[in-house]
């Protein structure tokens, strides 16, 4: 059978339809390449939520097609994602070499589009159409690729998103909003548990949105909360995280549910995108600097070592610098733990990419540099707060910067670095953190008792 070798780029999301497509494959008889070199076929999993990341992947194949079609012909060669659901047929327009381009809603369709291709049945395939029920059909897992099994996973529990926000294109490749049942995903939980996954990351556009149209509140419950509780009832599991929310999606019932679901652990990533309420709502965030900082304000109350990630946009259209200024300000007064910094890139349709007052380049290259040095200030402060602590980590293998020393992550999602040995691989372990880096913790076990 052909080798294949998936390519991902982008979002959490992206990496989990490229796990399933990738586990499909394999179920069929293919082989995971270790590299493009060595691969019958070549699939670049795409994503288009920002310009850099769209043309990586398009220099990317091009620079496939220049290697492969000289050398190995046969190579086949495919788009899949984001990309590939809002340009479509453009691409193989674009580069006749390209063989198979595969939208958001078709990932479960891969295998059967390169048998067709590599028994010479089609010649070439575009498939970004619309199916209903696609939501349910990304569950299969990889959980050791192709070398240890791993202790973490990441289950998708709905597709879309039904937000609109000005500068986002993922309504327009992700489509509306579509939630897996209940059942459905506990089952696929269950199943992971059983094959030694520890802890579970709930994943969704906007996770909190889940199936809020579909199940109605129950006891003053949401329908996301009423996920986490059958989640959470299944033996075995140590960790539930989810991600991405939405802060409007933040009521008392999911604040509430950190104090009293112990398996919920204490880390909330809350996408932010600015301090200044006025630019808030150009964005069409629903939501303002006052009610963000107030969903902060509960989630210390009830878990006061809670740590507190966000995303920010700087450089949106018509951001002034009292604007920028605010989302500075919002840095030092909720003292994140991380946050992840993007310079606003115009896409396609949307409605900020007709805005008026769009700013140079260098005035955002000049405010992402200001904000991430505010940023790493904040976690570092935040980082330094554990040295001396003694801390839960769940140690998940080796250390990628020095496979000597065994790397694992608090419940407030910091890594941990430590000397440890085969026994502590994958295990739930307390230790002490002595010192920390920028971003790095780092322990010591044999300390504890």
């Amino acid at each position: 059978m052909p080798s294949v070798f998936i390519k991902t780029y982008g979002c959490q999301m992206n990496e989990r339809d490229s796990e399933a497509v990738a586990a499909q494959l394999v179920a069929k008889g293919y082989t995971l390449a270790a590299g493009e070199a060595t691969a019958d076929v070549i699939l670049l999993n795409t994503c288009s939520v920002r310009d850099l990341a769209e043309q990586k992947a398009l220099r990317k194949m091009e620079n496939l097609i220049a290697e492969t079609r000289r050398s190995r012909p046969h190579v086949v060669l495919g788009f899949m994602g984001c990309v590939a659901q809002s340009r479509g047929q453009e691409l193989i327009d674009r580069l006749p070499d390209v063989d198979l381009v595969v939208g958001t809603q078709k990932f479960h369709r891969t295998a059967d589009h390169l048998g067709d291709l590599l028994a010479g049945r089609r010649d070439k395939v575009v498939d970004v159409a619309v199916e209903p029920g696609s939501e349910a059909t990304i569950r299969e897992h990889l959980l050791n690729g192709n070398a240890r099994k791993s202790v973490t996973a990441f289950v998708s529990i709905m597709q879309g998103c039904n937000q609109y926000c000005t500068f986002c294109i993922v309504p327009y490749t992700r489509g509306e909003e579509r939630s897996r049942a209940i059942p459905d995903i506990v089952a696929e939980c269950r199943e992971l548990v059983g094959q030694g996954v520890k802890e579970i990351t709930l994943l969704g556009q906007i996770v909190t949105s889940y199936a809020k149209r579909d199940r109605p509140v129950r006891d003053g419950k949401s329908a996301f909360v009423q996920l986490l509780e059958a989640v959470h009832e299944i033996e075995g599991l140590e960790r539930i995280r989810f991600t991405s929310p939405h802060p409007k999606g933040y009521g008392d019932d999911l604040v509430e549910a950190y104090g009293r679901l112990p398996k919920l652990v204490e880390s909330a990533h809350i996408p932010v995108q600015s301090g200044s309420d006025r630019v808030l709502k150009l964005m069409h965030r629903g939501y303002t600097r006052e009610r963000f900082l107030g969903i902060v304000q509960k989630l210390r109350r009830v878990q006061p070592a809670i740590g507190i990630s966000t995303d920010f946009i700087v450089g949106f259209p018509g951001e002034t610098e009292a604007d920028f200024e605010a989302t500075l300000s919002l840095v030092r007064e909720v003292g994140f733990d991380q946050a992840f910094v993007f310079k606003y890139s115009e896409r396609r349709d949307t409605p900020a990419a007709q805005m008026p007052g769009q700013l140079p380049q260098a005035v955002k290259e000049g405010r992402n540099q200001r904000l991430l040095a505010e940023v790493n200030a904040s976690g570092a402060r935040q980082h330094q707060k554990l040295v001396g602590r003694r801390v839960q980590i769940l140690v998940e293998g080796p250390s990628k910067r020095n496979p000597a020393r065994l790397t694992g992550r608090t419940r407030c999602n910091k890594i941990v670095v430590f000397d440890g040995s085969a026994r502590h691989d994958r295990q739930l372990m307390d230790v002490r953190i002595t010192r920390a880096g920028a971003f790095t913790l780092y322990g010591d076990p044999a300390i504890l008792d």
